[in-house]
């Protein structure tokens, strides 16, 4: 019975030892956040595809989290409207104020072509500075293939 004791003294000095350790947090931080540590840029790309203004105020909100979580720095996001969401990219759109923010602070937002032909929608009627591509659903497609994290909120 008293080795038992012993062992787990010494394996609980051990942990206290470990943690206390200088650098300590930074291993935690470390394993918690890889990219910003090591220097590499997270890369996440968001999709929104309804026409819903409290979904694209929730996408928003994410895309601040992540960039305040992370750092402006340390991440590259795209989000992708494309059906039903890209009339929140129109210049009488209730979230345009959101966008522009959004596009102030790096990030790219990217209207689909093909949604556009489809609904007779013309860059006049958009948001300035957004980005365009010939259809959203393949730059989901690619920027998964490359590694970037895809959320939909």
């Amino acid at each position: 019975m008293r080795s038992i004791g012993v062992f787990v003294y010494g394996a609980l000095a051990a942990c206290v030892a470990f943690l206390s350790a200088p650098g300590a947090g930074v291993a935690a931080d470390t394993a918690a956040r890889p990219a910003a540590i090591s220097g590499a840029r997270h890369k996440v790309i968001f999709q929104v595809s309804d026409n819903d203004p409290r979904k694209w105020n929730l996408a928003l909100n994410n895309v601040k989290n992540v960039q305040e979580d992370l750092g402006k720095s340390n991440v590259e996001i795209e989000l992708v409207a494309y059906g039903p969401g890209l009339p929140m990219l129109k210049l009488d759109s209730e979230v345009a104020s959101r966008v522009s923010d959004a596009l102030a602070q790096g990030v790219k937002i990217l209207a689909c072509e093909n949604t556009m032909t489809n609904t007779k929608t013309t860059r006049a009627d958009m948001l300035p500075n957004i980005g365009y591509v010939k259809a959203g659903v393949v730059e989901l497609m690619e920027k998964q293939q490359q590694g970037w994290a895809y959320i939909r909120p």
